[in-house]
């Protein structure tokens, strides 16, 4: 039978509080299965067009390669009431009404053959959902002495409430917090299955007596925390090669493979133990965090092990073990470009790597780019060109993973931050048109100090473009259009900025995500203040390098909240406003600055430029315009 959907999802005695329509919510997930050419994954609305199912029909026993093509590429196979399996589906729900506290609820399903054709059927499911039983009493038995302070002294922290539903979700969660308290105070082997709950339902009617109590057969050592001894890393070669030799830096014992690839302080400093210190989960797995955002390493295992085994030792030895990642890594790509102004030609681009650059975890990273193309038709006056068109450009990136200015050089955080560094230098031919060669780079520091904030930071980025040799007819065309001789005249834009970017899409317990960046940007105040000492400071046109740089300030902001309906389903909205104000030595905001949209990465109904206050309108007989 072919399966066209569910019919209805019937609920009654339905709990209409905010317990209920969660817990409706996973039994209504777990019945939900699309059918054949669903509407947007709907279990239950169908597009009239089996497209796929015909397809399938038809081709399902035909051999030949297109015939084998199409069937790969358009068929759909039948979904059949077998495929999903109303009897198992009914079980999960019932089960998932008892985690959720409905105890007395209950799930049923029936088959529906469609009247037309006996082969298609329906499924109608039926959920009782009854009466959702909550915590009459909740009490946390006594367990060893410290143990039994810790967890009373984190009661404010507890998942379960008197009067909450029942949960076993809720359950197996306080579990696992119980858990990462007791590991981070000491109890490195302290696991969740150590606690168990006993439930009882029948000493107050419709309601849940709950106690939380110690697994019987708990190890001795899970029961005593523990303190951090001897520290050591063994750092294996590229190939897993065993280490060959060692040296002590401070404290700390490093045993190598051929030589010393990265520096001592470096791994030092990513430690969150020191020796003496007693365990916690929290920083095993920040230095777990710092190690891994190095980039050296393929992977880092932390091994903890007794000193000794004696009933009464409370020591644990912790060596980490990592393997080197390869150091470098390379890229090369080639292109073929053929464009409707009769230009043709190949184009590459190399791109290097280089890991660990120092011995700190630097990446080295150069690219290089050329391209060549030729005019395989005629030009406007009907002679053939013999003038080719050329690219070249390199760019080198070197990223340190660590913020390099006076006060932070040492300072650690939680989550990755990197002081970027980038240079780049292009050389563009415009056969019979232009000769452009452009250069710039830039210092950025970013640092993450919390899960969700970020803070960009460029201390400096120099954008230049020198426009070297124009034509006639480059000259002409630019006339009738001045927005594009604007884009591309000859620019000096030193800039200063700071961007905060909040994004709570990691965080776990927040069902709808917000993500807010904003930018604050100036440029060319210090290189005035520089140029102006013994001059007049207000005058404007002033040059450096023979082009008149750029005075300006400008903010944006831009915030996107995504609404998940469901699983499946989620709105997404977006809003985002800028403003740009110049001053000083230029009174118009260089043209790579100004706001616009429209073209083929905005809204495409219109031409690239078209709309907001950096648009240019050319006239309607301009044959240009389309440039």
């Amino acid at each position: 039978m072919l399966y066209t959907g569910i019919k209805k999802i019937e609920v009654t005695d339905e709990d209409k509080s905010k317990a209920g329509d969660e817990a409706l919510d996973e039994v209504e997930a777990a019945l939900k299965y699309p059918p054949n050419n669903a509407l947007l994954g709907s279990s239950s609305v169908r597009f009239p067009l089996p497209v796929g199912l015909w397809v399938y029909n038809a081709f399902v026993n035909k051999e030949g390669k297109v015939a084998r093509w199409i069937f790969n590429r358009f068929a759909a196979k039948p979904v059949f009431i077998s495929t999903v399996n109303p009897e198992v589906r009914t079980k999960v729900a019932y089960n998932l009404l008892r985690e959720n506290s409905y105890f007395d609820g209950g799930t049923s399903f029936e088959v529906i053959p469609d009247k037309k054709n006996e082969r298609k059927a329906k499924i109608r499911y039926t959920v009782q959902m009854g009466h959702g039983y909550t915590y009459d009493s909740i009490q946390y038995t006594r367990m060893r002495h410290r143990i039994d302070t810790l967890i009373k002294s984190t009661l404010n922290e507890t998942l379960l409430h008197k009067g909450d539903n029942f949960n076993a979700v809720k359950l197996e969660s306080e579990r696992n917090r119980i858990s990462k308290m007791l590991r981070n105070n000491g109890y490195y082997y302290f696991r969740p299955d150590y606690i168990v709950y006993q439930a009882d339902t029948l000493l107050v009617p419709g309601k849940v007596s709950l106690r939380v109590v110690r697994e019987d057969n708990v190890p001795r050592i899970a029961m005593r925390p523990w303190k951090i001894g001897n520290i050591s890393f063994d750092l294996h070669g590229f190939y897993n090669e065993e280490p060959t030799d060692s040296i002590y830096y401070k404290d700390l014992k490093i045993r190598y493979e051929d030589k010393l690839r990265v520096r001592p302080g470096v791994l030092y400093n990513r430690l969150k133990f020191q020796t003496g210190d007693l365990f916690t989960q929290d920083k095993q797995d920040n230095t777990q965090k710092a190690l891994s955002s190095l980039g050296i390493f393929r992977y880092a295992e932390m091994q903890f092990s007794p000193r000794d085994t004696s009933r009464r030792t409370d020591t644990l030895d912790l060596t980490i073990k990592t393997v080197y990642d390869l150091p470098l890594d390379g890229e090369f790509e080639v292109n073929l470009t053929t464009k409707s102004n009769d230009q043709t030609g190949p184009g590459a681009v190399f791109g290097l790597t280089k890991r660990n650059m120092f011995g700190g975890g630097e990446i080295f990273g150069v690219q290089l780019k050329g391209s060549y193309e030729w005019n395989t038709g005629n030009r406007v006056d009907g002679n053939s060109s013999s003038i080719n068109s050329y690219e070249i450009g390199l760019s080198t990136t070197l990223s340190i993973p660590k913020i390099l200015f006076p006060g932070f050089i040492h300072k650690e955080y939680l989550y990755p931050s990197s002081t970027n560094f980038r240079l780049y230098a292009n050389l563009l031919n415009r056969a019979g048109y232009f000769r452009m060669l452009s250069f710039g780079g830039s210092v950025v520091y970013d640092f993450q100090p919390t899960l969700v904030s970020r803070h960009s930071i460029t201390a400096f980025r120099l954008s230049y473009n020198l426009l070297q040799h124009t034509t006639g007819e480059f000259e002409d065309i630019t006339d009738e259009n001045p927005a594009l001789y604007q884009s591309l005249q000859s620019q000096f834009i030193p800039q200063m900025g700071y961007t905060y970017t909040y994004d709570d899409g990691q965080v776990p317990s927040h069902r709808n995500h917000f993500w807010w960046q904003t930018s604050v940007s100036q440029a060319g105040n210090i290189i005035n203040a520089l140029y102006s000492i013994g001059k007049d400071y207000n005058k404007e046109g002033k040059e450096l390098f023979n082009n008149p740089y750029a005075q300006f300030i400008k903010g944006t902001s831009e915030i996107r909240y995504t609404y998940n309906i469901d699983r499946n389903q989620a709105i997404a909205s977006r809003i985002m406003a800028g403003a740009i104000y110049s001053y000083g030595n230029a009174r118009v905001s260089p043209y790579s600055e100004q706001f616009y949209v429209g073209g083929a990465n905005s809204i495409r109904a219109f031409t690239i430029r078209s709309i907001g206050p950096g648009s240019f309108v050319p006239k309607d007989d301009s044959k240009w315009a389309f440039f």
